[in-house]
């Protein structure tokens, strides 16, 4: 026979305990999945380019120098690319006017390396000496990582502040209950059903609200959660185009809603059982 709950919510209490921890459910899916594939992207991006150097050759006298130099470190570069004035003109070609005889006269000459290692850039480094100015990918793409990081610092102090707010909110709520059924309370404690009894009838209580708001918030924050991968990848470059997450981050986005719950029975029995001791 299955065993009654001793006393249970009130339906107004049940519909905004359930609409409230589906909400944060549904916001802290959101801040996590976005904190996670920032991080993915940052990653991924400093991978992609943590192997690439440029070279700006100020001085045309130091060109044939420079060439000899990533001749003799063939076997540590995959490939060296240098620029032609025609890609040059039309990379410059939004800031200088005036055509090939400008950018001749006042462009560096720019050679992008490729590196098998990002190992073999420091003693390339030393090599090229004064002879050109060496700019790793890395530190020319530094803004970006940078703000990618701070927006993931960001998502996941949302995330801590959500969590806060349902811990905050079922609390709350039993303890409205708890002065709400004094008397039944008094009743019980008169026949001798201990405090962890009573406190996990609340548990009960909770651990259904729980599910059903974590399940709705998760299923609605799932497609937006895609559609958000979707436009940023749709930007085909740049940091945006590689968020996404792995099977790790999608198991840990699936997993929250249960840590939410679990975090929310844990805060009804600390609350419960602190109102029972103080009565």
């Amino acid at each position: 026979m299955k065993k009654p709950v001793v006393f249970s919510l009130f339906r107004e209490q049940s519909v905004f305990m359930t609409v409230i921890v589906g909400i944060m459910t549904f916001l802290a899916v959101l801040a996590l999945g976005v904190s996670l594939s920032i991080g993915t992207a940052v990653n991924r991006w400093n991978r992609q380019w943590d192997s690439f150097v440029t070279l700006q050759v100020t001085n045309t006298d130091k060109v044939a120098t420079v060439k000899k130099i990533i001749e003799s470190s063939k076997t540590q570069i995959a490939y060296v690319h240098e620029l032609s004035t025609e890609e040059m003109e039309k990379l410059m070609r939004p800031w200088i006017s005036g055509g090939n005889d400008v950018l001749q006269k006042y462009m560096p000459k720019m050679f992008e390396i490729k590196f098998k290692t990002k190992s073999n850039i420091v003693p390339f480094i030393e090599k090229i000496g004064s002879n050109a100015r060496v700019l790793t990918h890395v530190q020319a793409l530094n803004p970006s990582i940078s703000a990618g990081w701070k927006t993931v610092a960001i998502s996941t102090l949302v995330l801590i502040l959500i969590l806060g707010a349902i811990g905050i909110c079922v609390s709350f709520i039993a303890r409205n209950i708890a002065v709400l059924h004094k008397r039944e309370l008094e009743i019980l404690n008169q026949v001798g059903a201990t405090d962890n009894f009573v406190a996990h009838q609340m548990q009960i209580i909770v651990t259904k609200i729980c599910l059903v708001a974590c399940g709705i918030g998760f299923i609605v924050a799932l497609p937006i959660l895609l559609a958000i991968f979707a436009t940023a990848q749709s930007t085909r470059v740049g940091l945006m185009a590689m968020m996404g997450m792995g099977t790790g981050g999608w198991i840990t986005t699936m997993l929250l809603p249960v840590a939410i719950i679990i975090f929310a029975i844990f805060i009804t029995k600390h609350t419960t059982l602190k109102i029972l001791k103080n009565n």
